[in-house]
């Protein structure tokens, strides 16, 4: 008994599908038909088409503007702000104790004691020995920016007495001097005493990163 009304149950189920799935493919049919009823009634009322022939005509749509250069615009002012000149003028010098030092303006005289007598330990070293000048510009640039990423405050930099120069003339003594006072980060520097290397080495005291004068 069961099983006959399962029988009858499906066979509904199947009758039921069959007839869904003809109203669907009439359906289908007649939008088939619709749309190529549109298709020629749009032909009829269009006619025959001839395409354009090219006259000259400037195509109003413009071309887009070229992309703005700014990363080599960044990179130029970088170059800029870090460039350093071999012609900077000496004004900045400031006679200490028969020693040239600079201390950046707002800051005491005491500041220029204190780095001369060692209250800051120094934290790092530049040996420009056997460097050309080019050469001891850049090293020079490069020691300083990985200094206050590195947040060292006191530095060493030996440019040498020009000993083993022509004519015996410390050519870097006065060049690392005039490129010290260009870079921002560069608070105060003095030479160095005998003991430290004297003319031959200046100490260095760096900004800190993020931090004023």
């Amino acid at each position: 008994m069961g099983s006959l009304s399962d029988l009858k149950t499906l066979q509904r189920e199947l009758k039921a599908r069959r007839e869904a799935e003809e109203a669907a493919e009439r359906e289908a049919r007649r939008r088939e038909q619709a749309a190529r009823l549109a298709a020629a009634e749009f032909r009829t009322l269009v006619g025959e088409v001839v395409p354009l022939k090219p006259n000259g005509r400037i195509d109003p749509t413009p071309p887009p503007p070229r992309p703005l250069p700014y990363k080599r615009w960044e990179d130029e002012s970088e170059v800029l702000r870090e460039s350093i000149s071999d012609d900077y003028g000496a004004d900045w010098l400031i006679d200490t104790d028969d020693t040239l030092s600079y201390r950046r303006n707002g800051l005491g005289q005491d500041v220029v004691r204190k780095l001369r007598r060692g209250q800051w330990t120094v934290q790092a070293q530049l040996d420009l020995h056997g460097h050309r000048v080019d050469e001891a510009r850049d090293a020079l640039g490069e020691f300083l920016r990985a200094c206050v990423r590195q947040q060292m405050r006191c530095v060493r930099i030996i440019h040498g007495k020009g000993l083993g120069s022509k004519n015996r003339t410390p050519v870097l003594k006065e060049k690392v001097r005039r490129w010290l006072v260009q870079k921002e980060e560069v608070l105060v520097f003095v030479e160095a005493r005998p003991n430290d290397g004297g003319s031959g080495v200046v100490l260095v005291l760096l900004r800190g990163q993020g931090r004023s004068a």
